[in-house]
């Protein structure tokens, strides 16, 4: 501090960073793509990638590179330190599999766990090579000869050398040519049939041996034989209908029933020798005699319709009429724009039946050619009405129609008779509701005693009856239908009652009955004595205890009813009852 001068003198450190793995692999050329040719051996080169590390290659192994495949197995491989992909599956065919997607990993550390990694792709393309004769798509050619289209044909074939020996050549050409004619003969084909279906609708009034239908055939041959027509009587076994063998006109035999079949399917068989015959499916649809009424539309073919616009363009009105989108596969009617700036709506088809639909509904988009256009859209409701067999018009009304049910008349009754016994049910339910018992219940609130009410329910079965044994109630003495009283005498003895004094005419009975009352009360050795009904079981549980005063040590005018009161509101009607005797006893 004094001389201001460093007692030592500078010190150089040098001080070194040291490496640490944060740097992932990188595949800057990523990703890659490579070609190799098809049916290689195993171990062909196929491309080499390269992965670098940001990392000191020199400290640790924090760029010490290991590659692995992670997807692409089990048709290639890499070399773990050189990262060189080759060919592991031998005979790889491109006509199989052309392309391959290969996942390449490149991890540090030396691919230790701990290490960083990154990916590349890598796309092996098979290249070809010829490995594969050719073939012919079609090894046999199959083409039908017809004798009545062409008779014959004419081939020209050429045979060629196209591996010409140098030495030979001006001995040329290597090559020659024959023609071929191939001559095709006639055969017997079957007859053929002038449609392919028929379908014939007759009316089930129709008369026997009325012609029904026609059917014709020819032969397809040159000679063109004459054809004869039958019917394959295993498709009509009840000879409900005839052909002419002739001119194939068919007639019926039986009368037909709708009711009955409404369809009936034979077979037609046409031929011109015995051996040469072809059988033809004919349908033949039995209508209802009761369908009459015909029906047409107004504008079946052509009606047309005007729009009207009240703006007043200087070139005139001009309109676009479509349909809406959901409607122009309508299967009924479709629309025309006409040189005049109206439209017409045209019939798909005829034979619009009103039991099917009576009323059809058209919606048209109607636009200007204005600026910008305008549009609108109006539906147009067609309405099929009845007509004439001549075509006129004669109601659009809503009308009843006699529809085909194709019910009999035993069927008919059947269910009428089902519907009168299901009517008949429900009336009798309902009188048995409104003569329902009531339950015998004793609505009486005066009446102190039990109420018994009977039930014809016996219970739940078998084991009801045995849950219980009323034996134990029954009194062995009694089961004779004999049960004997058992009096018992009171102990005390009184005198014996002095004679009644008899009664004089003409008194009143009511007194009578009083007076022999009280008697009989005061005078216990009076018949009837208390009686004792003894039980083998008298019940355990109640909260009333015995109600009997036998063989009670205390007199009757001891006994205080007041505690029956307490027993609920039946028990102190009971002790009212008693206490009034009581009390008339004293008086």
């Amino acid at each position: 501090m004094d001389t201001n001068k460093p007692l030592e003198p500078p010190s150089e450190f040098i001080i070194k960073v040291q490496d640490i793995n944060d740097n992932a692999p990188e595949f800057v050329d990523g990703p890659y793509h490579a070609t190799v040719p098809e049916m290689s051996v195993v171990g062909t080169f196929v491309t080499k990638v390269t992965a670098t590390d940001a990392d000191d290659p020199v400290y640790g192994n924090s760029a010490k590179l290991v590659y692995s495949i992670l997807e692409g197995q089990p048709y290639f491989s890499i070399e773990p330190h050189t990262a060189i992909i080759k060919t592991a599956l031998p005979n790889m065919d491109r006509e199989a599999k052309e392309e391959y997607f290969v996942v390449i990993q490149a991890k540090d550390m030396g691919g230790h766990m701990g290490g960083l990694s990154g990916t590349t792709t890598v796309t092996i393309t098979l290249t070809d090579v010829n490995d594969n004769p050719p073939k012919f798509a079609q090894s046999k050619c199959h083409y039908p000869l017809d004798f009545e289209t062409k008779k014959s044909y004419t081939l020209k074939v050429e045979a060629a050398n196209i591996h010409i020996d140098p030495r030979f050549i001006s001995g040329g050409p290597f090559k020659d040519t024959a023609t071929v004619k191939i001559v095709v003969e006639d055969a017997d084909e079957p007859p053929v049939f002038s449609s392919p279906t028929y379908l014939l609708e007759v009316h089930e009034n129709a008369a026997i041996n009325s012609v029904i239908g026609q059917v014709t055939a020819h032969d397809p041959d040159v000679s063109s034989s004459p054809i004869r027509f039958s019917i394959d009587r295993h498709t009509d076994l009840e000879r409900q209908f005839n052909i002419n063998a002739e001119d194939g006109k068919i007639t019926l035999a039986t009368p037909l029933d709708r009711e009955t079949n409404m369809w009936h399917n034979i077979t037609i068989v046409s031929k011109y020798t015995s051996h040469m015959l072809a059988g033809w499916p004919l349908c033949v649809a039995v209508l209802d005699l009761f369908i009459a009424v015909k029906t047409c539309i107004f504008w079946l073919f052509f009606m047309i319709v005007s729009a009207v616009d009240k703006d007043d363009p200087k070139n005139g009105h001009y309109f676009l009429y479509s349909l809406l989108p959901e409607m122009v596969n309508n299967p009924n009617f479709t629309i025309k724009k006409n040189e005049d700036n109206t439209l017409s709506i045209l019939a798909k088809h005829n034979g619009f039946s009103r039991q099917k639909q009576e009323v059809y509904l058209l919606p048209i988009i109607i636009s200007d050619s204005g600026n910008p256009p305008m549009s609108s859209t109006s539906t147009l409701t067609i309405r099929v009405c009845g007509c004439s067999s001549d075509g006129i018009v004669q109601s659009c009304n809503v009308e009843a129609y006699v529809l085909p049910i194709g019910l009999s008349m035993g069927a008919l009754i059947a269910i009428l008779a089902c519907i009168i016994l299901l009517l008949v049910i429900v009336v009798l339910f309902v009188t048995l509701r409104r003569h329902k018992n009531e339950p015998l219940i004793i609505k009486d609130d005066e009446d102190v005693r039990e109420n018994i009410i009977r039930y014809d329910d016996e219970g739940g079965g078998e084991e009801d009856t045995e849950a219980f044994d009323i034996a134990t109630l029954q009194n062995p003495d009694g089961i004779n239908g004999f049960l004997p009283r058992k009096d018992i005498k009171p102990d005390l003895q009184f005198m014996p009652r002095q004679g009644l004094a008899p009664v004089p005419n003409g008194v009143d009975v009511d007194e009578f009955i009083n007076v022999r009352l009280h008697e009989a009360d005061n005078d216990p050795t009076a018949p009837p004595y208390d009686s004792i009904q003894i039980y083998g079981y008298e019940g355990r549980g109640s909260a009333a205890g015995s109600l009997s005063s036998l063989e009670s040590s205390a007199s009757d005018s001891d006994q205080n009813f007041d505690y029956l009161s307490e027993w609920g509101p039946r028990f102190k009607r009971l002790g009212e009852l008693y206490s009034v005797g009581e009390s008339d006893k004293e008086t």
